[in-house]
């Protein structure tokens, strides 16, 4: 098949999307449509906001389909028209099969992850959460259950001690652009071997990553240091891993953590217990060393580091986290 011959029809949201679009166009790609979420309201003024998607199609004149209902006649009917023979998904929400099904050379999905391993919402933040060195990308093609399908190609990425949810992301995405390119290029000259993701691992020993609640993202000081500090790094930017901060006026406030080190010192004290000199450090004891806190935000601020942040604070070694 000659490339002028597909015709693509592109679904995504956010910015981790945004890399694979633009490299399909760079490539010369025909992207006959896009389809993304609706717009959204947010912020104080309610203000109408576009997918970092929908930008992104638009600056290159690409039409561009928000659904609310997948299933919708008026929506099957408008996509049909475009007549796409292929549809690459990265970061969209989950497609019933008469959407998926449609293109004759099928649907391929890019994961940020090495499947089977850590399917589900939040993979990126998984891996740093359960302390991994290494994860990858994944592109598949879509079947009935979710993130299950036939993969195409993957690559692995190493995860650095430092990495965190927001590094990774941004690692990711530049390499998945390449990898989907890489695959639609296979795809076009009929080179796709796939495999099935049964035969890579036992459904019993899979790690998953479903979507992040609020109370995943809450420490536990009763852990280990190290089990602590992967979950800020696996939460950091966003969410974020928080804290219960109980004060000396018997006040409970959550405060987000964004940066943490393990240092030397072994826990001298209950979890949950603070060491402070009150203008440099914070550390925290838990069930095994202490870490040290060096981003922080309290309730109506911003994120700061220590040294500011406890410049509005009386005397914090006195409180202590629950």
């Amino acid at each position: 098949m000659d490339k002028k011959d597909l015709r693509i029809v592109f679904m995504g949201t956010p910015d981790f999307a945004v890399p694979v679009l633009k490299s399909l166009i760079s490539e010369s790609f025909n992207v006959v449509a896009v389809i993304t979420s609706p717009d959204r309201q947010s912020g104080r003024g309610r203000k109408l906001n576009q997918s970092a998607v929908k930008k992104a199609a638009e600056s290159f004149g690409i039409p561009v389909l928000q659904p609310l209902n997948l299933k919708s006649p008026e929506f099957l009917s408008e996509l049909q028209s475009y007549n796409p023979n292929l549809q690459i998904v990265v970061a969209f929400r989950m497609l019933p099969q008469i959407v998926w099904g449609l293109p004759s050379l099928g649907t391929f999905n890019l994961h940020a992850s090495l499947l089977p391993h850590y399917r589900g919402a939040a993979p990126i933040n998984y891996a740093i959460i359960n302390g991994e060195t290494k994860t990858g990308i994944s592109t598949f093609f879509l079947d009935k259950e979710i993130d299950t399908g036939k993969i195409i190609k993957q690559q692995e990425v190493s995860i650095s001690p430092t990495e965190t949810a927001g590094s990774l992301h941004d690692k990711l995405m530049l390499k998945g652009a390449k990898l989907v390119i890489d695959t639609t290029y296979d795809i076009l000259k009929g080179n796709v071997k796939v495999i099935k993701q049964s035969s890579l691992s036992n459904e019993s020993e899979l790690k998953t990553a479903p979507k992040l609640l609020k109370t995943d993202c809450l420490i536990n000081w009763n852990n280990s240091a190290v089990n602590i500090h992967n979950l800020v790094r696996g939460l950091s930017p966003y969410p974020a891993a928080f804290g219960n901060l109980a004060t000396t006026d018997n006040n409970i406030i959550a405060v987000k953590i964004f940066e943490t080190v393990i240092i030397s010192k072994e826990s001298d004290n209950e979890p949950g217990f603070i060491d402070s000199d009150n203008k440099t450090y914070i550390h925290v004891n838990t069930q095994t060393n202490k870490i040290a806190i060096n981003e922080i935000q309290f309730p109506g601020k911003k994120r700061m580091n220590i040294k500011d942040a406890l410049m509005g604070i009386r005397d914090i070694s006195k409180n202590k986290f629950q």
